[in-house]
């Protein structure tokens, strides 16, 4: 079964960064960064554990978790929810991820492991701008907030 599409799966591959959400072991949440995430097939995401030891200790007791995604000028992106699974080195979600890392910055970056996620859910994110606005579209809205963006620089 197929529950990413084309549309999704490119989403991904040219989004930079996402945040992934595990649960504490007190129940809290816990939201981290990442900017490995790629599509491994039509059911999996895959990233690289490289600085986020409380997501992988969370994973070890609840494998639970969420990943947000969201293209900032676009204002929209997906919610993606699943099951993870940690793929330690020599396995070939391991060596996906790690291989194009280490080609882009250098061998210097840990991969402790890669975290497989099956997705179960998806849903789409969308700026209440699309629902309440007048004739509003990506292309305006990116516009529009990168102007915003760089004003603040």
């Amino acid at each position: 079964m197929t529950i990413l599409t084309d549309e999704m799966k490119s989403f991904v591959e040219r989004t930079q960064l996402c945040f992934v959400a595990t649960v504490n072991e007190d129940g809290t949440p816990n939201l981290s960064p990442k900017g490995s995430l790629a599509v491994f097939d039509g059911e999996n995401l895959v990233f690289a554990n490289i600085a986020s030891p409380n997501t992988v200790e969370n994973l070890r007791r609840n494998p639970a978790i969420e990943i947000n995604i969201v293209d900032i000028f676009r204002r929209r992106g997906y919610r993606f929810a699943g099951t993870a699974m940690l793929m330690p080195e020599g396995t070939p979600e391991y060596d996906f991820v790690a291989e194009p890392l280490w080609a882009k910055h250098g061998n210097a970056y840990p991969v402790h492991e890669v975290v497989k996620v099956h997705v179960s859910m998806v849903k789409e994110i969308r700026s209440p701008a699309y629902t309440y606005g007048e004739n509003v579209t990506e292309e305006a809205l990116s516009i529009a907030f990168r102007k915003s963006y760089a004003e603040r620089a």
